[in-house]
Order: structure tokens, then C-alpha cells, then sequence
């Protein structure tokens, strides 16, 4: 792939060792004396993941260093997998995934993404699946937390701050407790890094990439450093890299309110089915007026009672207009004393409403002990330790809560409130990688995700000069490529077969 306009040589600095990421660079190993070089020679063992898999479904264990400071010191196992490209002689090259997270195994990604792969991309790449330094088959980690302390968000109120920082000091001191001596280095960074040693022990020049969500700034931050080395990238429902991370939680919020808008506007356009309002004001006020009262009484559920927060808590379903205002219309009842309401929306807006997933339903491959929260512990191991932005003064979030609450009423202060990464006792040990190159990728986009907003993507649009956008017209849900078909799979398939790029950004109709 050709890298457009000028570019300056990338020297990485990391304790005492510097590496020259540039044309020093060999063609699949680094640079003669680099200590990294060893990684590169490694022989990969492959097998058969497991008899429950298909036969081409392989995996294997690397080794990367834990510290890349000290890459002849503490080595730790990388969980790999491929599925072989499906023609020897189209074969272009290899196709690493992410799924997202932070935290979430990608170990079974080539089985779960090759049905919605056509064919002639899965003839051109082998799809490589690896778990992050970290998680689940990959050294995975865990800090010990509650099931209340894996919750990432939670409802502001003067009431109960008080116990919001005990909590978020508390998870803090469980993960240092338990992981300190790995979590300093379970980051972006050092995930892009093992991704290089991947594709070195694979003996490829460059690599191809599909990340989603998280995974679209593991693969910003990987084109960053190793812009050579960086074929044809497509990113899927994108986050702005300059958010990294504090202004995300704070950018879901303004995400939500638009949403929300949109759908007090459809529910009152349909006031003679639901009853919520002949107004897109008035269904706003029955909302408030539900939330305020679980608040006071918590609503009856199938699952369980449900309070104002954790209603306000499933603020993205409400992109899925159909599916969420039925809901809604059950809370009332329920509330009026009525049958108990199903706990949550569909599964289809579910998979939507909370920002990050406290714990994923991937299975794992390798046989090995993974904790309980191990999702958890990587996502605040990620979020504290890419960027030292994070304030220190609990006060600041109490008036950052304050602020985002009156301009995004919904869920301001579920995006401001404070978090553990306030007490992490050593955040940022590298400054966050500011993404700024002209390296080709295709970003895709749903209009409506209420997770990676359509800000956000045009926020990682801006910073890869050399990108191109497609954004799917009235798409709901977190995810292009990765739900299903939509009018952005041609782009797609174009640019993983030949490598050519749209013309220009493109909005496509559902």
C-alpha cells in the first residue's frame, strides 16, 4: 500500500531502549541488534484449537516481553489463531482483528468473522485472532472486583458520591493489590507493540487489520507507530482518538442526547400506539417523570427491581426507536402497578446500552484459569494506564457532574462521575500516542451508534489524513461490518481485494 505525502521517521523511546520504526527497518524482522529480534525468530506451534472448532481453525502461544523497556527480561504467552487464506495464489497477506473492549478476547475472531467475510477476502488473507496482552488465554489478569465494582458506570447523586469514591478507590487498590506488577504495562501501546512481534514471528512485511470500537484505536494507535508497516486497515464503528479516555466517557453523553431527541420525536409521532405524549416535550416529561419515580420506588422486573439510575443506564437502546419504546411503555405499567416489566430491552438494544460490557460471552480456547473479572481489570488497566488526563481531585468530577448533567440531562453524570483511574498509582507511564498520519484506512459507520457516536468517527477521521469514511444513513447499533450486511460491504471488499480507497468520504442509505 502507498503511503500518501511526507512522513518523518517514528523513534520510539521507552526507558532506556530506543527502536527506529523506520526504513532501517528489514523486511519482516527489526533492526540488526535490536533485542526484540529474538521475538522475531520465535517458531510458532501450531494446532487445533479444539474438537469443538472447525479442522482449519488454529492456534498458537507466543512470546513477547512483558516490559518493552526490558524486552530480555519477564516474557508473557500471546494467544494467537488463524484460519489460511483460502487461495495460495491470491493470498495477499495476513488480517489481524480486534473485537474491542478494552478487554475483550479476540481468540475466536477468524471463525466468528469469516461468515461475514465474502469470499474473495478470505481467499486473499489468513485471519489472525489474538487475545490481548492480558486477556483471557494471553496472561490474563484480574483485580478481585465485585460484581458492583465491575459496573462502569454509575448514576450521580450529593447522596451518594460519597460512596462513588470510596468505590472507585476501592477498585484501584484491588487491581494494584493483585496485578501491580503487570499493570503498568497493559496498554494500547504495548498491545500495538505485541501486534508487530505477531506479525514478525508470522514473517509478513506488513499487516491488515479490522479492529471494532476499541479495536479502531488499537489500530490507530498501531499505524501510528508503524506506519511502514501498515497495509489496508478498516475500522469499524471508529472513537476519536483525541477523547483517549476520559473525554469518551464524557462523549457517550452527548451521543445519548441526541438519541434520545431523536426518539421522544418518533415516540410522540406515534402517540396514539405508545401513549407517551403528543410531543416530542411531553414524551420527554413521562420519561422524567418514570426515572424520577423508580428513584423513589424501584420498578418491578422480571429480573429484579430496577431504580431511575439504572433505567437511565440503558441509554443507548434508545437508537433502537422500535424496540426500546415498548419497553418503556412496560416500566410504566409496571410502575402503576401493573405486570413486571422484562429487565432490559431486547437483547439487540442490550448489546448496545452500556458503553463497555463488563464481562464477554466468547469462549475461550486454550485451557487455562481466567478470573472472573478479568474484562474488568483490563478495561481500567487500559483506560487509566494509556493517558495521564485523568484528574487526581475527586472534586473536579463532582463539578464535571454537575456541568454535563445540565447540558446532556440523560446521562451527563453517567459520563462524568468518577472513576477508578482518579487513584490508579501509576497512570500514563507513556503519553498517549497522539494519532496524526496520512496511512490508508477505510472507516465505517453506523449514523446512530450510540456507542461510538458519529462524532467520535469523525473525530478518528480527521486525525488519519490518508482515511475515508462511509457512513450507513440511519444506522443503529454498535457495529457495520460486524452486524450483518449493509450498503458499506462493497466499499469494504474493495479496498481488503485491491486497495483502493473511495474517492472521497461517502453516506450510503441503510
Amino acid at each position: 500500500m502507498a503511503l500518501r505525502g511526507r512522513r518523518t521517521t517514528s523513534v520510539l523511546t521507552v526507558g532506556a531502549v530506543t527502536t527506529v520504526m523506520a526504513a532501517l527497518t528489514p523486511v519482516t524482522a527489526f533492526a540488526a541488534g535490536d533485542p526484540l529480534q529474538q521475538y522475531a525468530q520465535q517458531k510458532l506451534r501450531w494446532e487445533r484449537c479444539d474438537s469443538s472448532r472447525p479442522e482449519a481453525f488454529e492456534c498458537a502461544k507466543a512470546k513477547v516481553p512483558l516490559d518493552y523497556s526490558d524486552p530480555g527480561g519477564r516474557k508473557i504467552d500471546l494467544a494467537i489463531s488463524r484460519i489460511k487464506a483460502g487461495s495460495a495464489k491470491e493470498r495477499h497477506g495476513v488480517l489481524l482483528m480486534n473485537p474491542g473492549g478494552p478487554g475483550g478476547p479476540g481468540l475466536t475472531m477468524p471463525v466468528e468473522m469469516q461468515p461475514l467475510l465474502p469470499a474473495e477476502v478470505r481467499e486473499r488473507f489468513d485471519l489472525i485472532g489474538f487475545d490481548p496482552r492480558g486477556v483471557g488465554q494471553s496472561s490474563p489478569i484480574g483485580c478481585d472486583l465485585t460484581a458492583d465494582e465491575q459496573t462502569v458506570q454509575h448514576p450521580y447523586s450529593a447522596r451518594t458520591f460519597a460512596t462513588d469514591v470510596a468505590r472507585a478507590r476501592t477498585v484501584a487498590d484491588k487491581c494494584w493489590a493483585k496485578a501491580g506488577d503487570v499493570l503498568p504495562h497493559i496498554t494500547t501501546r504495548n498491545t500495538a507493540r505485541d501486534m508487530d512481534v505477531v506479525r514478525a514471528a508470522l514473517g509478513e512485511k506488513k499487516i491488515s487489520y479490522f479492529g471494532h470500537s476499541y479495536g479502531t484505536y488499537l489500530g490507530a494507535v498501531y499505524t501510528q507507530m508503524f506506519p511502514r508497516r501498515s497495509d489496508r486497515f478498516v475500522l469499524d464503528s471508529a472513537l476519536d482518538p483525541t477523547l483517549v479516555w476520559r473525554g469518551l466517557f464524557r462523549g457517550w453523553s452527548a451521543g445519548a442526547e441526541l438519541a434520545f431527541t431523536r426518539w421522544t420525536e418518533w415516540a410522540a409521532a406515534r402517540n396514539a400506539t405508545y401513549g407517551l405524549g403528543p410531543t416530542p416535550a411531553a414524551v420527554r416529561k413521562t420519561y422524567g417523570e418514570l426515572v424520577a419515580r423508580a428513584d423513589r420506588t424501584p420498578v418491578p422486573t422480571e429480573g429484579g427491581t430496577l431504580s431511575g439510575g439504572d433505567i437511565r443506564a440503558q441509554y443507548g437502546a434508545f437508537v433502537h426507536v422500535e424496540t426500546v419504546t415498548p419497553w418503556i411503555v412496560a416500566l410504566r405499567t409496571a410502575a402503576a402497578g401493573g405486570p413486571p416489566a422484562p429487565t432490559t430491552p431486547t437483547a439487540s438494544a442490550m448489546s448496545d446500552s452500556a458503553p463497555v460490557r463488563a464481562a464477554d460471552t466468547r469462549a475461550g480456547t486454550f485451557a487455562a484459569d481466567v478470573p472472573a473479572d478479568n474484562m474488568s481489570a483490563v478495561v481500567w488497566a487500559v483506560f487509566c494506564g494509556d493517558t495521564r488526563s485523568w484528574p487526581r481531585n475527586p472534586e473536579q468530577y463532582h463539578q464535571d457532574v454537575i456541568r454535563d448533567r445540565a447540558k446532556y440531562p440523560l446521562a451527563g453524570d453517567l459520563g462524568a462521575n468518577i472513576q477508578p483511574c482518579a487513584f490508579w498509582k501509576s497512570a500514563g507511564s507513556e503519553p498517549a500516542t497522539v494519532v496524526n498520519n496520512d496511512v490508508d484506512a477505510l472507516i465505517v459507520q453506523n449514523q446512530w451508534d450510540p456507542q461510538a457516536t458519529l462524532a467520535m468517527a469523525q473525530g478518528m477521521r480527521r486525525a488519519l489524513h490518508g482515511a475515508r469514511m462511509v457512513t450507513v444513513a440511519g444506522g443503529e447499533g454498535h457495529g457495520v461490518v460486524v452486524a450483518g450486511p449493509s450498503c458499506a460491504d462493497a466499499g469494504v471488499t474493495r479496498y481488503l481485494t485491491t486497495g483502493r480507497l473511495p474517492a472521497k468520504d461517502l453516506t450510503c442509505g441503510g
